[in-house]
């Protein structure tokens, strides 16, 4: 077992488009469910259409890259308001049904073999990265040191993901603590309350799942840069993904869904690397190695539950407030 480079690869996934992706992901999802108190359990289908809505617009319509990623964030602006119409009024667990119902719904489409000139079908989209690439100011060469060490390309998508999340952490900090972010905390709290008060309650709701399905399709686009757009990735395991690195940050923070994605990954990351390693060594009770892989999916799921259990504040999170829905 190579526990250095076990120890390289975990500490260099800090900085990948997949942690940065989840960070955005996590935040839209604080915004719903922390600060709102929506259980969107849907969140893979905001990033899918952040993702699908950037490779589609650059290779169906030769759009720039930025144009492409604005109209992610737009697709998952409409689809938020499609959603939240006739499901806002729904409350708890028969919100959840609906919104992880409309997740599959969205990566069935994508799926499909009906739109397959446009979507790929099964096998996803690629051979989008030209105009973004070409925007790169970054001189070929590697750069970089100890386990973070990159080319120009990977140093452009990880450095536009990094603004991208720093930009939705400010905006978050700063729409939360405004009037309409105290409302919204009321609104989780006790609905009843607030419109009794004569706000607008729907309203409010409404403009939550907007900003959240943004934030999330941006989480969609990041993790789509370096690679391929491909409907397997955009499961309801990955909704599960992200609510792990929400609830372990702080569901009701703005910084707690960025350490929770970089803790997630970490350990993803190292576990994906050492499981196979001891099963190779014969540490794991006969386990192979493709067993042991898997193993880690069990470990992330019992990890979830004893969050929800003993820690559902997050480490961030504050022990006096309450950030699940009554």
């Amino acid at each position: 077992m190579d526990l250095l480079q076990i120890l390289s690869n975990t500490a260099s996934s800090i900085l990948s488009p997949a942690t940065i992706g989840y960070a955005l992901a996590a935040l839209g999802l604080a915004v719903h469910f922390g600060y709102a108190g929506l259980i969107n359990m849907g969140i893979a289908g905001f990033m899918a259409i952040g993702a699908y809505g950037y490779a589609i617009s650059i290779l169906s319509f030769d759009f720039p890259w930025w144009a492409g990623a604005l109209v992610g964030l737009g697709g998952a602006a409409i689809f938020a308001l499609i959603l939240g119409i006739p499901t806002l009024r729904l409350r708890g667990d028969y919100l959840a049904i609906v919104t992880i119902a409309a997740a599959e719904v969205v990566r069935l489409m994508f799926l499909t073999t009906a739109f397959d000139d446009i979507t790929g079908s099964a096998d996803g989209l690629s051979g989008y990265h030209g105009s973004f690439r070409a925007s790169n100011p970054i001189p070929p060469g590697e750069y970089g040191f100890g386990p973070w060490v990159y080319n120009e390309t990977q140093w452009w998508v990880r450095i536009m993901g990094l603004i991208t999340l720093a930009i939705a952490a400010l905006v978050v900090w700063m729409i939360t603590r405004s009037p309409w972010g105290r409302a919204l905390k009321g609104i989780r709290e006790d609905e009843d309350a607030v419109r009794s008060l004569g706000k607008n309650v729907f309203a409010y709701k409404m403009q939550a799942l907007v900003l959240g399905g943004v934030l999330a399709a941006a989480g969609g686009v990041v993790y789509a840069l370096p690679s391929a757009v491909s409907p397997g990735v955009y499961v309801t395991s990955l909704t599960f993904f992200v609510w792990t690195a929400l609830l372990l940050g702080g569901a009701a923070t703005v910084f707690g869904p960025i350490l929770g994605s970089v803790i997630f990954w970490a350990l993803q990351t190292f576990l994906s690397n050492v499981l196979p390693a001891m099963a190779e060594a014969g540490w794991l009770l006969g386990l192979n190695q493709i067993q042991a892989g898997t193993l880690r999916f069990i470990l992330v799921g019992v990890a979830l539950m004893l969050l929800v259990i003993f820690m559902p504040q997050g480490l961030l999170g504050n022990k006096k407030e309450l950030t699940f829905v009554k």
